[in-house]
């Protein structure tokens, strides 16, 4: 039935019992899936941190859930994930209501790995553990006001663009913006530099993007011996298919989506 305030659709009753069998079915499917997926992707952490001469602690797994449902970050915290990266405000918003309802686990962090604007800092603060795309002055006040406001330290890393292409978000690693920011975050009590993280290109050879992780570690030991009195520590950068070979140029982050949920289903 169509029309303001009506119901579009009414199953019957054993049609309703039905779909509820369906979907039981189709979690009970996707736990396997995802912990195959999950030990799959941990193995090859290891095994790029090996070849690296790494240990496999100095990499931090983050689950990018965004655009999938809470059911697959409950099923992942089931796993023993608690790491995950989202990137939009109102999504999430959405999400971790459901989240709070369902009784999540504890511990459990989700950290902000979109594009952040000024009129959204305020919530993000609210509901992120970590803003890992820090790109200008005027976003980082915002964000220590409202830190500040709540009484808490909000951690965050400063977005880096190493990517020619137009739809790559961040600060240039040479500007002036870049330096600016650096020089004030000092004071900005309310926030705690953690490190970079930089998104490059899609290619389809991972050894063609190793260069810009190699560029965005030696950008980083450069701004930690300019920077004194900021934390460099942490590089956020390598997803799905190229992150052994950010793990061997010093990532301590990798985010990984498709490759432990599968596909995204974006709206239309």
């Amino acid at each position: 039935m169509y029309g303001s305030g009506c119901v579009l659709w009414d199953p019957s009753p054993a049609l309703a019992a039905g779909l509820v069998r369906y979907f039981a079915r189709v979690r009970a499917y996707m736990k396997p899936v995802l912990g195959e997926n999950l030990v799959r992707i941990e193995a090859e952490i290891t095994a790029a941190c090996r070849a690296a001469g790494r240990p496999r602690a100095e990499v931090a797994l983050m689950a990018v859930s965004k655009m999938h449902p809470v059911s697959a970050i409950v099923e992942a915290e089931s796993l023993g994930v608690r790491l995950f990266g989202e990137n939009r405000v109102q999504e999430f918003q959405e999400k971790s209501l459901e989240l709070v309802r369902l009784g999540h686990a504890v511990g459990t962090q989700f950290h902000f790995i979109g594009h952040l604007q000024s009129n959204k800092a305020a919530r993000a603060a609210e509901l992120f553990s970590s803003i890992d795309t820090l790109d200008s002055l005027p976003l980082a006040e915002r964000l220590n006001e409202a830190a500040a406001r709540l009484g808490r330290r909000l951690a965050v890393l400063v977005e880096i663009k190493l990517s020619p292409e137009q739809s790559k978000a961040g600060l240039e690693p040479e500007s002036a913006e870049l330096g600016n920011l650096l020089e004030h975050l000092p004071d900005l009590p309310a926030l705690e530099l953690r490190g970079l993280m930089t998104v490059p290109p899609y290619l389809d050879d991972p050894a063609a993007v190793r260069p810009y992780f190699y560029r965005l570690r030696s950008l980083r030991d450069q701004l930690a011996a300019a920077h004194p009195r900021l934390c460099f520590t942490e590089l956020s950068m390598g997803m799905s298919h190229d992150f052994a070979v950010a793990i061997a140029e010093g990532a301590t982050q990798v985010r990984i989506g498709t490759a432990l949920f599968g596909a995204r289903i974006y709206p239309r």
